[in-house]
């Protein structure tokens, strides 16, 4: 499950492998691992700085970090770790990291650990030129910490893989997750033990859930710029396509899978089931309980659990299909990239990565904000997750998505962003101002064609 680039990818790896890592080896295709950072003495006083945009966010996020990162200085006395928020104002901080850590290698203070997108995974690789840790820490190491007493998932030790190397440790991501509004199901007639598998279905449920109770339908949490396109990729993938040739080199995002994914979701909003919404105020309504279904990350499960607490029923469903065809579940999410280039620095960065993707972090991690356990056996076990997976069942629909899931794929080039952005305002356009969704997806993606590397 090794993604690959073309040859000049691997120049420029190799590259960076020799150069930017502070390695005296050499790398070749054959090899993997020719050089290793040595251990910190206990004695050794190192200071890093760890970037994460689920830090710049109130409630629980900021809270689960503050604590695992005061439990690692205790076990490591000796690495002080200075924990920020990307620089920016979006009310996404997800969405000024890249900028954020531009500047920053500008001005010479990139930080030494950076949680990043995987839709950021190209650009992460060939310009914020992370450090491929087979090479640094050693190929056995990195597996060993995969490993550990609960392994990882097998599709997503993976996410994080590009040219045969590993450039980062898969940290936190969710599959979307059909939310549901058991209360207003039943509200409706409609059973909440029974929900909607397929669009049709969905669609069908809205409506009587909007006609009777005079609240929204669904809101599908996959199709404006702010959501990025991890659960747009998955819609497209569902109805079998994809937004993106497997080579990487054509823009496929106004083929027929596409369009009729914006087209039915256009549907939704004509009829009047999918309120015009933008992302916060879609999950903040369906908190509130003003709207029956949303397909939404697990990372905001605690936005909910809190508005539904002593109001209304919460539960959830796997990802509903296009009739006839396997839901592809996509990942959202980031993983962890070391990017400074100093060995000492280096290696505290590569302990706190391995702490933070630990058993005892990914269990905080999972009760307090929501988001998968990357270390799936922990659900299985006393000691780990076993009796909170009990009492939390809407955790199931996500794990089970695991077993189907396929990486959120990143735009390839400099370029990157603008060709994603413009095929998500695009897809807004359609769905909620009420663009024609052929001639608008086809327009953006001959813009976007304009800004593919050249080969």
């Amino acid at each position: 499950m090794k993604r690959t680039l073309p040859v000049l990818g691997l120049v420029f790896t190799t590259a960076v492998a020799l150069s930017g890592c502070g390695l005296s080896g050499t790398v070749s295709e054959d090899t993997t691992t020719t050089a290793q950072i040595p251990e910190l003495s206990p004695d050794q006083q190192v200071s890093i700085v760890f970037e994460s945009y689920n830090y710049g966010m109130a409630g629980a996020w900021t809270d689960t970090f503050d604590a695992l990162i005061a439990d690692f200085g205790e076990k490591y006395p000796n690495i002080e770790v200075t924990a920020q928020k990307p620089q920016g104002n979006s009310p996404n901080p997800a969405t000024d990291t890249i900028s954020s850590i531009q500047n920053q290698m500008v001005a010479g203070t990139p930080p030494d650990v950076a949680q990043l997108g995987f839709s950021d995974l190209d650009f992460t690789v060939h310009q914020l030129q992370a450090k491929p840790l087979d090479i640094l820490f050693g190929e056995q190491e990195v597996t060993r910490n995969f490993d550990g007493k609960h392994a990882y998932a097998p599709r997503a030790r993976v996410l994080d893989d590009w040219d045969g190397h590993t450039y980062g440790v898969p940290f936190v991501f969710s599959t979307p997750v059909l939310y549901l509004n058991a209360s207003l199901f039943t509200e409706a007639g409609l059973d909440p033990a029974d929900p909607p598998a397929t669009w049709d279905e969905v669609a069908t449920a809205a409506k009587q859930i909007t006609d009777r109770t005079g609240k929204g339908g669904v809101y599908i949490d996959c199709l404006t710029k702010t959501a990025k396109d991890w659960c747009f990729q998955s819609l497209v993938r569902s109805n079998g396509g994809r937004v993106i040739s497997q080579d990487r080199r054509t823009l496929t995002y106004a083929e027929a899978p596409a369009v009729e994914v914006t087209a039915m979701a256009q549907d939704l909003v004509n009829s009047g089931s999918m309120p015009k919404l933008n992302q916060k105020q879609g999950y903040e309504a369906f908190a509130r309980g003003e709207i029956g279904m949303i397909l939404e990350t697990s990372a905001i499960q605690g936005t909910f659990v809190t508005g539904a607490k002593d109001k209304w029923n919460l539960q959830s469903a796997p990802m509903p299909a296009f009739a006839g065809k396997p839901t592809v579940p996509t990942n959202s999410g980031a993983g962890l990239h070391i990017l400074s280039n100093d060995p000492a620095e280096q290696r505290a960065s590569w302990e706190l990565i391995k702490f933070l993707t630990s058993e005892e972090s990914y269990v905080k991690i999972a009760q307090n904000i929501g988001y998968l356990p990357l270390r799936t056996g922990l659900l299985d076990q006393a000691d780990g997750l076993k009796d909170w997976a009990a009492k939390n069942p809407l955790l199931k629909p996500n794990v089970a998505q695991l077993a189907d899931m396929e990486p959120w794929v990143s735009m390839p080039g400099n370029n990157y962003l603008q060709m994603r952005d413009g095929m998500m305002d695009a897809v807004e356009a359609v769905v909620f101002q009420g663009k024609d969704p052929q001639s608008t997806l086809t327009a953006a993606q001959a813009e976007g064609t304009k800004l593919l590397p050249v080969s």
